[in-house]
């Protein structure tokens, strides 16, 4: 889980509490679901918080969440920014990639060390997670007395947001004292190392302009031009992403809380080539609860006046309301920073939270059950069992893998006639390049687990009963799920037989009836490579595995694996 730094006495100042002691801090923070993990170097807590409260990523933000908390305020509240001054004018060369942009302009901030640094922590946190590390959405903060409007005396100053030749043009970037093009910041600058494969596949990248020139490179680097400090009063605000609604969000997050420091929000105009927006979007969202499912959720009963209350401690606001069949229904108003309220349920735990878990009275269930062992999980047991005493390590690996681990890796393709190249069943928008589909086969994370442990003796014999996951039109939900036993041997005289040695002992000691018909997989070597067949039904496969797949993974001790559908031993 992510972690963000809280300075305890500026927690004290946001919130007027200054009686209280750093351990009732800890306690109060724990009723709001951050879990404290330590202190900094610096004496600032360390809290552990749930991703999707990302109003908390800032002490701002924390604050805000403890005087709701404390009952020093109430509802909803929603800054009212000036008109807008400045545009962003979106050209038609910006990349299709990354195409959307948003903006705001902030006035009379007072930063100080502190202060800043919390603004640049949410910045860095943002981009870490709802971001997804700059990919789906970047900030730029500016000094906005470095920026020069282009025209100034035509409407309003405006930047232009634009797409760029790599060596079109040339800034000096943050961290920097010489000008450098955006392909030299990506080929020489740390920053542009560490972000260079978010852009070094564009044709032309994206960049910001005002009068005087080049002033930001997102997602990778802002000019040092307008670099913000202590002495910065007028700040403004850009985003640029992959999706319009991701990055109004991370720019109302910032806006609160820069709002909380005293500062004023001044809108931005964005003119795209075909509509026109003015950001930020402060609109309040709705959804509608019914009473009967809160105190069904809750367990407990609740007049309409206390939801109201509930409602309004957790900086909602909610209205009374008949349903069309009668029934008694709240239209909650949602705040603009709540990016996570998606479902009423995400409402009802923010009454449960602000009514106080500790509080809710533990009772009996209605009905009794008698627990027991689920069938197939007394199958994985007993298996799992059999391979220990075969001489196998036990492993639990992440279901989740790459495309690359899951396929390229081991010389398979989605779609090959081969076990393991299902279609594979992958997330639309990963938090991670490491996690990006469901895996089709086990095999591929024992050969991942050898290869970070070459530091270790030999011999290493691992398996692992895992879920696979591959597509399946046939199947509900488009995607077969299963079970699958997969097994690797490590060592200096590791082959074929050793692995066929341990397959048969197990299918003996489940009373099935194994064969093993010569076949071809690309990940094993040809004509020591087998199908796995029991009780008459092809389940698996089993080999010794390919030098090159040897190489990729860098194992210098030939390695034999099986892996098959673990139903075939019921």
């Amino acid at each position: 889980m992510p972690t963000v730094d809280i300075d305890p006495d500026e927690l004290r100042d946001l919130t007027g509490h200054d009686e209280k002691s750093d351990d009732e801090l800890i306690d109060d923070l724990f009723g709001l679901g951050l879990e404290f993990e330590g202190r900094t170097e610096e004496g600032a807590f360390e809290l552990e918080f749930a991703p999707d409260r990302l109003d908390r990523l800032s002490v701002e933000g924390v604050a805000r969440s403890m005087r709701y908390q404390y009952g020093d305020a109430r509802g909803t509240h929603v800054p009212s920014p000036n008109s807008p001054e400045w545009t962003i004018e979106v050209d038609e060369s910006v990349p299709d990639e990354r195409p959307y942009v948003t903006g705001a302009v902030v006035r009379d901030i007072d930063l100080d060390e502190e202060s800043l640094e919390s603004l640049i922590q949410l910045q860095e946190k943002l981009h870490a997670t709802m971001g997804r590390k700059r990919a789906k959405g970047a900030i730029g903060i500016h000094d906005l007395t470095m920026l020069k409007g282009n025209p100034a005396t035509e409407g309003n100053p405006t930047i232009q947001y634009v797409g760029v030749e790599p060596d079109a043009d040339r800034f000096v970037p943050l961290d920097s004292d010489a000008e450098m093009t955006p392909a030299d910041v990506l080929e020489d600058h740390q920053t542009g190392q560490t972000y260079a494969d978010l852009v070094s596949e564009y044709e032309r990248y994206p960049a910001i302009y005002d009068s005087l020139g080049l002033f930001s490179f997102p997602p990778v680097i802002n000019g040092r031009r307008t670099e913000v400090s202590t002495d910065s009063r007028d700040l403004f605000v850009e985003m640029t992403g992959t999706d319009q609604w991701t990055i109004d969000k991370m720019l109302n997050i910032v806006c609160y809380a820069l709002s909380a420091r005293g500062a004023t929000i001044e809108e931005v105009r964005v003119e795209y080539p075909d509509y026109e927006l003015v950001r930020p979007d402060l609109s309040m969202k709705t959804k509608t609860v019914a009473h009967d499912r809160i105190e069904t959720i809750l367990g407990i009963g609740l007049d309409p006046d206390e939801v109201i209350d509930l409602a309004e401690r957790s900086g909602l606001e909610a209205t009374k309301e008949e349903s069309d069949d009668g029934d008694l229904v709240y239209e909650v108003t949602i705040p603009p920073y709540r990016v996570d309220v998606l479902h009423p349920l995400d409402v009802i735990d923010d009454l449960g939270r602000a009514y106080g878990f500790n509080e809710l009275e533990p009772r009996y269930p209605d009905i009794g059950t008698v627990g027991g062992r689920h069938e197939r999980s007394r199958l994985e047991r007993s298996v799992r069992e059999q391979l220990v005493g075969l001489g196998f390590e036990d492993m639990l690996n992440f279901h989740m893998i790459s495309e690359g681990e899951n396929y390229d890796r081991l010389d398979i393709a989605p779609g090959d006639d081969a076990y393991g190249a299902g279609e594979p069943a992958t997330i639309k928008e990963p938090y991670s390049e490491d996690f990006t589909m469901l895996r089709t086969w086990v095999t591929p994370s024992l050969l991942m687990v050898l290869e970070r442990n070459t530091h270790r003796s030999y011999p290493q014999n691992l398996a692992e009963i895992g879920f696979a996951a591959e597509v399946d039109e046939s199947e509900n939900t488009g995607v077969a799920e299963g079970r699958r036993v997969g097994a690797v041997l490590a060592h200096h005289e590791a082959g074929y037989e050793d692995a066929k040695a341990r397959l048969q002992a197990l299918a003996r000691n489940f009373d099935v009836d194994l064969e093993t018909p010569p076949t071809e997989h690309p990940t094993f070597i040809s004509g020591r490579t087998a199908a796995v067949v029991i009780d008459g039904e092809e389940v698996g496969v089993i080999g010794e595995v390919h030098p090159k797949v040897l190489v990729e993974h860098d194992l210098e001790v030939p390695v034999s694996a099986f892996e098959f559908d673990l139903e075939a031993l019921r």
